[in-house]
């Protein structure tokens, strides 16, 4: 068959009876992890606590070769891959939703499916992991400098200031049209030969576009507390609209104005 063919009506059937609940489950599934891990003893760790102070993860840190830095690395990934699923995944979900209906008469369409989640999650794991990198190497800095210690306040007004400008960048937009147009950005990524290998190309490559797009709003959450869940449900509901919404494209600037305001209003305040 055709793997360009539309979905017969028993694949749609199957479209609506299976693919959309299990893409409900695993961004509900993400959320409930998150909840529960913020409100846990662990809860710290997410907000970048000392993980080798007490605890079951300070036995880990200690028994694990090189486990002070396995064991948080390993763990901050977890987090940020959850953060990931229950964030992005629905911003996504015009293109999982072409994907499975151009590939839902493969016998192995699942595995099709499974691949290009992995793609996409794997290009947020390493931005998330570079993310992370960057934040302890600034946590550091300021540690050993004690005017920026007492000025700290100056990193969460630059990332503010650096997500608002941002908005108004050309790379932006040039990556916000390629993530709202999936089906042509499938159609020109998809040739169905060496199906397992570009599935997961297809996932990774959106993926990328997908983080030229938001990373500097992801940023924001090492402002605004990587542990808050308000903050992700906010910052996840602006994003699927920039994505997803006919007029998404239009909430960018007002958003960039919005941000750069705070920042000035952050600096006076402060100041």
């Amino acid at each position: 068959m055709n793997s360009t063919a539309g979905p017969s009506p028993l694949g749609a059937s199957r479209h609506v009876r299976v693919f959309v609940p299990i893409l409900a489950a695993l961004v509900a599934f993400a959320w409930v992890a998150l909840w529960a891990w913020t409100r846990s003893p662990y809860g710290r760790y997410i907000e970048h606590g000392n993980w080798i102070a007490s605890g079951s993860i300070a036995f880990l840190c200690r028994v694990v070769p090189g486990g002070n830095v396995v064991v948080p690395v390993l763990l901050e990934a977890v987090a940020w891959i959850l953060m990931t699923m229950a964030m992005m995944l629905p911003t996504t979900l015009p293109l999982f939703n072409t994907f499975d209906r151009l590939t839902g008469e493969r016998p192995d369409h699942g595995r099709l499916l499974t691949l290009l989640g992995l793609g996409y999650i794997t290009v947020w794991g390493a931005f998330g992991l570079l993310a992370h990198a960057l934040h302890t190497v600034l946590l550091s800095v300021l540690a050993s400098v004690p005017t920026l210690a007492w000025n700290g306040w100056l990193i969460g007004v630059a990332i503010i200031a650096l997500a608002g400008v941002f908005q108004f960048s050309k790379l932006k937009y040039r990556c916000l049209e390629k993530c709202r147009t999936p089906l042509s950005f499938v159609i020109e990524h998809w040739r169905g030969q060496a199906r397992a290998r570009q599935a997961f190309a297809l996932g990774a490559h959106h993926g990328l576009f997908c983080v030229g797009c938001c990373w500097a709003l992801m940023l924001l959450m090492f402002a605004l507390g990587t542990g808050s869940l308000g903050w992700m449900l906010l910052l996840a509901a602006v994003m699927a609209i920039e994505k997803n919404v006919r007029w998404g494209k239009h909430l960018s600037a007002p958003l960039g104005v919005a941000l750069l305001s705070w920042a000035v209003v952050l600096v006076a305040t402060h100041a």
